[in-house]
């Protein structure tokens, strides 16, 4: 084989005998940990965090809205389990959600302890030497001022310098030689300081964040007008609490919904049926003391520690059903929920006992009622003027006796036989309010009671009205702000600090003493040119006024730009 003369004789090329040291399980974990705590990652997983949050604005959370979920699960039935099993109504609270979020908080620490350790040792250092070719440097600039004692002057241009850079926030430090005196200047450190505040505060939002998870809990109750809810686990609809909240934990009080309000554009007008304001009024008993106030949109009511807010409203027309002897099995006022602007809504009865089989009342109560070419009844309108409530029939077992959680809006028709309604013999139930219609087969009557006013001549307080409440304690909310305000804050230091260095250097020659001024950036600084020739013509200004040196009547400095241009 020729030896090729451009390597070495010593070239091993191809030879198997050589193989790359292996890192062991010591080693790959400590990769692997210099990999997690980059600042790259940490951008990464930031970014992916912000993706993974993003079902949770698209798909109802059954923390928030469990109403919502349960509508979404009766329009889609065959995608609901798979996206069920996959937790997408319960982002917030999911593994995979938890597993990015503490991976980024691991990240966050493993990349700020090294920078703040390393960022009070450079608090602490002197700055640096000045660079002995001055002029090597981009933004460089040289003046000649004529002197009487060169070597005087020049210690006293940097005894100016010094005291010019102080003033205007540098940290400096004297370097001087025999004939060459200079001062060296560095700011900028509050960019790195914001950098760390920055980061810091996003480490306390996630650490405010999961701790105070742990401490809140949020609730959803359904109330009908008239209706009282106590502040006990036994009295909500649906609970989700963190961690560390005990069943003692919550606060005793109690409230009833006297009314709920709500104005709508008039029929006919611009905005038709577009609802202008919502206001459930409440009465509170809390500590033996009773007070009013109102929960509306994006305004909550505080009670205690807690805030109600309130997600949404409909009708909650009574229903009555008695069975064949006469006697009362159900009475109720039952919210139904809203399918569409104009609250045509649907809800669900059960009877459970007194009947010879259990009873499913499926219905869809019209605030104002319109009929189709095709016979079918829709809401012209969201407020109460012409109610109509419709009701299909189904018998059998409503699978309640099992023991599985059964929500109260579905109505499983499984294991149950239709008897009103499409594909029967027998037309649905049709009622008005104060009406009264017989059940198939003799089993009784249902009634659809009137909820108006002794004396009134109208039916518009005919259905009470419901309100879904949403009860929620969660007392990190100012640490949250706190840190996200730090965060503001530490971001603008680190957007708008410029970080540079100055050097002044005067060097004594003959009658004569040779000024050079020079800066430099760390990162990108558009203003550093503008700076260093500020601090030029500030200078000269200041050995003018002590009388030390004097402006040179000619010369042209190293940059180019006679030494009478203002931007020497």
């Amino acid at each position: 084989m020729e030896t090729d003369p451009l390597r070495p004789s010593d070239h091993i090329d191809g030879d198997d005998t050589i193989t790359q040291p292996k890192l062991g399980l010591v080693g790959w974990l400590r990769w692997g940990w210099r990999q997690l705590t980059s600042m790259r990652t940490a951008l990464i997983l930031l970014l992916v965090l912000a993706i993974a949050a993003i079902p949770g604005s698209i798909f109802p959370q059954r923390m928030a809205d469990p109403n919502g979920v349960t509508q979404w699960q009766r329009d889609n039935p065959d995608l609901f389990p798979v996206l069920d099993a996959l937790k997408m109504f319960d982002v917030y609270l999911s593994p995979w959600f938890s597993a990015i979020y503490l991976l980024l908080f691991t990240s966050l620490v493993g990349c700020v302890i090294p920078r703040i350790k390393h960022h009070a040792k450079a608090l602490r250092a002197r700055p640096p030497r000045t660079p002995a070719r001055l002029q090597r440097l981009a933004d460089h600039r040289e003046v000649e001022r004529q002197a009487t004692d060169a070597a005087a002057d020049a210690a006293a241009s940097i005894d100016i310098a010094q005291k010019q850079l102080k003033a205007l926030g540098y940290r400096v430090e004297r370097y001087d030689d025999k004939r060459s005196f200079s001062v060296s200047a560095e700011r900028g450190y509050w960019r790195e300081s914001g950098n760390l505040v920055f980061h810091i505060a996003l480490v306390g939002v996630l650490i405010t964040v999961g701790v105070g998870g742990g401490f809140a809990y949020t609730g959803q109750r359904v109330l009908v007008e008239g209706g009282t809810f106590a502040n006990t686990l036994l009295d909500y609809d649906s609970m989700n609490r963190g961690r560390f909240v005990g069943d003692g934990a919550l606060a005793p009080y109690s409230m009833t919904l006297d009314s709920f309000d709500v104005t709508y554009q008039p029929f006919g007008e611009a905005g038709s049926g577009q609802a202008g304001d919502f206001s459930a009024n409440m009465t509170v008993k809390e500590n033996g003391k009773e007070r009013t106030g109102s929960v509306k949109v994006n305004e909550p009511l505080a009670i205690a520690d807690d805030e109600v807010f309130l997600l949404g409203n409909g009708y909650a027309p009574t229903i009555t059903v008695r069975n064949a002897a006469g006697d009362v099995v159900f009475t109720d006022s039952v919210p139904f929920l809203p399918q569409d602007a104009n609250m045509t809504s649907l809800g669900v009865v059960k009877v459970t006992d007194g009947m010879p089989e259990q009873l499913g009342l499926l219905g869809f109560f019209y605030p104002t009622t319109g009929v189709l070419d095709t016979g079918a009844f829709f809401s012209a309108y969201p407020d109460l003027t012409n109610p109509t409530l419709t009701l299909d029939v189904y018998k059998g077992d409503l699978g309640i006796n099992k023991g599985d959680p059964k929500s109260v809006y579905v109505l499983d028709t499984t294991d149950l036989t239709k008897l009103t309604g499409r594909d029967t013999d027998t037309e649905s139930l049709e009622l008005t309010p104060g009406q009264t219609a017989d059940l198939p087969n003799g089993m009784g009557t249902v009634t659809f009671e009137d909820e108006s006013p002794a004396g009134a001549t109208d039916l518009s307080h005919a259905v009470k009205r419901f309100a879904s409440l949403q009860i929620h304690r969660d007392e990190s909310g100012v640490f949250v702000l706190t840190f996200a305000l730090l965060a503001l804050g530490g971001l603008m230091l680190a957007l708008f600090v410029p970080r540079r260095r100055i050097w002044v250097k005067a060097t004594a020659s003959g009658d004569s003493v040779a000024l050079e001024y020079a800066g430099l950036a760390r990162g990108e600084d558009p203003t550093l040119a503008a700076a260093v020739d500020d601090i030029v013509k500030g200078h000269a200004r200041l050995l003018d006024d002590a009388g030390v040196t004097e402006s040179p009547s000619s010369g042209i400095p190293s940059s180019g730009i006679p030494s009478s241009d203002p931007r020497k």
